[in-house]
């Protein structure tokens, strides 16, 4: 039996966190990671998908060309080349971040990690046992329980694919759905997204969603609501996909069928049974400080937690939170309040804080301040296709208490705002303030 003081399950961005704090403090760690270090989000998702949306940016610049005087060829893309430059981009993650764990003293065992005790995991034949115990196993795709389910990729599919469909199906409404269907139809590939909900995009306020919908519209992504997929077949050498909208039956083909319906915790393969651990379907019961309702020596951070955003920084900011709650004693809360979650879309879209529907929910008095900001100077000086905000302040505190963006460089400027809501400063002290002229910033005083 190896001891340990600390074990973390996975090696992504929330385990690694974790690895600040109980190494500062001298106690002996050690990260089981079956895949690459770093996990999906460096490896397979954030940052490869940002490569391919650096190039849609580029063609969505050469779009509006003649807008400045500037005359171009239409542009041709070479997605064989574009999925090489990501690959080489992404290459050396891993290694440099077994590097940086050898730094910092924590020992990197390869395999598949389960529970065999409470505080003790088996991996490639050996035995650790541990004080605590981190679950951060990451998530992966949810899987769909529709007839030729088996046809479908999933995202990770989509960046290691050097051959560009001609026509592509999305299924699931989400966040990755629109991010590399801009993607798509901006590189000439036909798209189109079904979504089962009547909503898209949820999490993110209404008004900003509609915004970003009829601009996925005008670059040609057909979108269709209650659209319940039946069936995936093969057919003619490509994929029928047929569903119903209000039980009318449909058929699109397309040469990909991408399963986007969200992701879930990454546990099945834990036995989280053997670890003294209640959960229904994989989601974990925690409490307040990140820790296993049923066996408080295991805690779980990123997105194997459940019901906190998927997202990259707050996978690592929930790993900062339990290696001090590991150093410190269970004292620590998250606080998702103030961070921001981005759609990265060309244009962006962008939002911190309460949606105004959720703020009218709790009964909070608001004056939303919405701004179609297309006939401002700024976003007639870089031929904006879609420039839009919306500032929710409460009306007696003159608080902050959200802020949605669409275009006008959101994707950077919703940080500002988040700053304001961490650190109290006002709407009207925000106004006040004096930004460089003329920038994008600039317009934030007439935003409220």
């Amino acid at each position: 039996m190896e001891k340990y003081d600390v074990v973390i399950l996975g090696g992504g961005n929330a385990g690694m966190a974790v690895t600040v704090a109980t190494r500062a403090a001298g106690l002996s760690v050690a990260m089981i990671e079956a895949r690459d270090l770093g996990g999906t989000c460096p490896n397979r998702g954030c940052t490869p998908k940002k490569v391919l949306v650096a190039a849609a940016h580029a063609l969505h610049e050469i779009e509006r060309a003649d807008r400045h005087g500037i005359m171009v060829d239409r542009p041709s893309l070479d997605w064989r080349a574009l999925i090489e430059r990501e690959k080489d981009m992404i290459r050396d993650i891993p290694s440099r971040l077994s590097d940086l764990m050898a730094r910092r003293g924590v020992d990197v065992i390869v395999g598949e990690a389960a529970f065999v005790g409470s505080n003790t995991i088996s991996v490639g034949g050996r035995e650790l046992e541990a004080r605590n115990i981190v679950i951060a196993t990451g998530s992966k795709p949810r899987p769909l329980p529709i007839p030729g389910a088996e046809h479908m990729t999933i995202s990770d599919d989509v960046l290691s694919d050097p051959v560009l469909p001609s026509a592509v199906v999305f299924v699931g409404g989400g966040v990755i759905a629109f991010e590399l269907g801009h993607v798509y139809a901006r590189a000439g590939v036909e798209v189109t997204i079904l979504e089962a909900l009547p909503h898209l995009l949820g999490g993110f306020d209404g008004d900003a969603v509609a915004r970003i919908r009829g601009e996925s519209e005008r670059i040609g992504i057909r979108v269709r609501t209650t659209a319940w997929v039946r069936r995936i077949d093969k057919f003619g050498g490509r994929l029928r996909v047929t569903f119903a909208v209000e039980g009318v039956e449909c058929a699109v083909d397309a040469d990909r069928v991408i399963n986007c319906a969200g992701r879930v915790a990454n546990v099945d393969g834990l036995d989280l049974g053997a670890g003294v651990i209640v959960h229904r379907e994989g989601r974990i019961e925690i409490d307040d400080q990140l820790r296993s309702r049923s066996n408080p020596d295991v805690y779980v951070c990123g997105d194997a937690v459940w019901n906190s955003p998927q997202l990259s920084p707050v996978a690592t900011y929930e790993g900062g939170i339990v290696g001090r709650n590991i150093v410190d004693g269970p004292r620590h809360r998250p606080d998702y309040g103030q961070i921001p979650a981005c759609l990265y879309t060309v244009p962006a879209l962008a939002g911190v804080g309460l949606t105004e529907a959720k703020a009218k929910e709790q009964g909070l008095g608001i004056k939303a301040h919405v701004n179609d900001m297309l006939g401002w100077l700024s976003a007639k000086t870089y031929a904006e296709t879609v420039a839009w905000s919306k500032v929710i302040v409460e009306e007696s505190t003159d608080r902050i208490v959200g802020a949605h963006m669409v275009g006008h460089a959101g994707e950077e400027l919703i940080h500002i705002f988040a700053l304001a809501m961490k650190h109290g400063i006002t709407a009207s002290q925000l106004s006040e303030t004096v930004y460089g002229f003329p920038t994008f910033a600039s317009d934030i005083r007439n935003m409220m």
